[in-house]
C-alpha cells in the first residue's frame, strides 16, 4: 500500500476521518474510546499532518499502549490511510439497531464494520444500498422510545418482556465498576509512557524500567431494596429484572424486596437454574401487590442485615414511591442508621418522573434529609443513567 485513500465528496470532515480511524483501530482489538479520539486530533494539529510519515508517528504515539500494540499499528495505519487510492465511503461507524444508546459497558467496547458502502447519516441496508428512509435509523428510535416511555404505559405482553430484557442488561452494565483513569500498577496491561520518560532522566534520558498502569476495580458494593406494594405493582416486573442483571452480573450485589415485610432475594435472583429459581420467588410472593410498610422494612434492614452487608464502600438503593401506611418517623430513623453506617442512600421514585411532582408524601418527605440523591425511575433510561450517578458518588 502506498497512495493515500481518497474520501467521498460527501465526507463530514477531518474530525469524523479520525473518529473512524480510531473505531477501525478498536474494531481490531485496539482498546480507545473518546479520549483517545480527541487526543488523535490535538497530535495531528501539532504536526505536519499532510506528510504520512509524521501523521502515522504521532498517532502511534496516542493510539498505541504496549508493543503488541506498536507492532500492528503500521498495518493498521496503512489499511485505513493508505488504501491504494481507494475511495472510502463511510468513515464513521452507522450506530446498531439492536443496542441502546443508554446501555453501554466500555469493558465490552468494540468498534464498527467500516468497510460497507454508504453515508454516516443513513445506514446500509441488507443489499449495500443506504435507503432514504433509514431503515436502521427506525429501529434505533423505536428503542429509544421504549428507553423513554413511562413503564405504565407498557401494557402488551411484547412490551413488558422486551422492557424486562433491557433492564436486564442495564443491571448487567453497571459490572464494569473500573475506574476511567489509569493508575501506575506493577502488572498493568499499558505502558505508563509519562513516569518511564520521567525517571529516565536520571539516566540520561535512557528508560532504564519500563512502568505500567491500569484502570483500578471501584470498591462500591450496591445494595438494592425494590418495594413491591400495590401503588408499584405497575413497576415491580421491570424493577426486578433490573435486580436479577445486577445479581448474576456483581457477586459482590445483594438485594432484597418489601411490601409488608422485607425479604433477602439475591440468592433466587442469581440462581442460574430458571425453574429453581421460580420455585424460590414462588414461596416469597406471599404480599406482593398488597400493603406497603416501607418504615418497618427499613428499621428491619438496618438492624439486621445492614449490619452484615453494609459498610462505608456501600451503595444502598431503594426503589420506592414513598406511600407508607406506617409512621414517617420510622423511615427517617431507619435511614439515619443506615448514614451511621458510613453508607451512600440513593432512592428510585418512580413518581418522580411525572409533570408537576413533589414529594408531599409524609414518608418521601422525612427520607429527603438523610438521601444523597433522589432520582426519577418511571423510565427505562432512567436506570441507565444510574450508571453515571453512582460514579458522581
Amino acid at each position: 500500500m502506498s497512495r493515500v485513500t481518497k474520501f467521498a465528496g460527501r465526507d463530514p470532515g477531518p474530525a469524523a476521518r479520525v473518529t473512524g480511524f480510531i473505531a477501525h483501530l478498536r474494531h481490531n482489538g485496539l482498546r480507545l474510546g473518546v479520549g483517545e479520539a480527541d487526543l488523535a486530533m490535538a497530535a495531528l494539529g501539532a504536526v505536519d499532518s499532510i506528510h504520512p510519515d509524521d501523521s502515522r508517528r504521532a498517532l502511534r504515539a496516542v493510539c498505541t499502549g504496549c508493543k503488541e500494540e506498536v507492532d500492528r499499528f503500521d498495518d493498521l495505519f496503512d489499511s485505513y490511510w493508505m488504501d491504494m487510492g481507494r475511495v472510502r465511503q463511510k468513515v464513521i461507524p452507522t450506530p446498531s439497531a439492536s443496542v441502546s444508546d443508554d446501555v453501554h459497558s466500555s469493558r465490552h467496547s468494540k468498534g464498527q464494520d467500516l468497510g460497507s458502502a454508504g453515508s454516516a447519516t443513513a445506514p446500509d441496508d441488507q443489499n449495500g444500498e443506504a435507503d432514504s428512509d433509514g431503515t436502521g435509523k427506525l429501529i434505533a428510535t423505536e428503542i429509544r422510545n421504549l428507553n423513554r416511555r413511562d413503564l405504565r404505559d407498557l401494557v402488551g405482553p411484547e412490551e413488558i418482556a422486551e422492557a424486562e430484557d433491557v433492564a436486564r442488561r442495564i443491571g448487567a452494565s453497571l459490572r464494569d465498576t473500573r475506574s476511567r483513569r489509569r493508575i501506575a500498577a506493577r502488572k498493568g496491561d499499558r505502558l505508563h509512557f509519562r513516569k518511564i520518560i520521567r525517571h529516565s532522566l536520571a539516566t540520561g534520558g535512557e528508560p532504564m524500567r519500563l512502568w505500567r498502569k491500569k484502570r483500578p476495580d471501584r470498591t462500591r458494593k450496591i445494595v438494592a431494596l425494590c418495594d413491591v406494594s400495590g401503588s408499584m405493582s405497575v413497576y415491580a416486573r421491570v424493577f426486578l429484572a433490573f435486580l436479577a442483571g445486577l445479581m448474576r452480573a456483581d457477586p459482590a450485589a445483594d438485594a432484597y424486596l418489601f411490601h409488608t415485610r422485607l425479604v433477602r432475594i439475591t440468592e433466587a435472583l442469581r440462581d442460574k437454574d430458571t425453574m429453581r429459581a421460580i420455585g424460590r420467588m414462588s414461596l416469597m410472593a406471599d404480599g406482593f401487590g398488597g400493603g406497603s410498610r416501607i418504615g418497618p422494612s427499613l428499621t428491619r434492614f438496618a438492624d439486621t442485615y445492614a449490619k452484615r452487608f453494609v459498610d462505608g464502600r456501600s451503595v444502598v438503593l431503594i426503589l420506592s414511591d414513598g406511600y407508607d401506611t406506617q409512621a414517617p418517623e420510622m423511615i427517617a430513623t431507619a435511614l439515619e442508621k443506615l448514614r451511621k453506617r458510613g453508607c451512600k442512600v440513593i432512592w428510585l421514585n418512580p413518581l418522580k418522573g411525572w409533570a408537576d411532582y413533589a414529594p408531599v408524601a409524609e414518608g418521601m418527605a422525612a427520607a429527603l434529609p438523610f438521601l444523597d440523591a433522589f432520582k426519577a425511575a418511571n423510565t427505562l433510561g432512567d436506570l441507565a443513567a444510574l450508571e453515571q450517578d453512582l460514579a458522581k458518588l
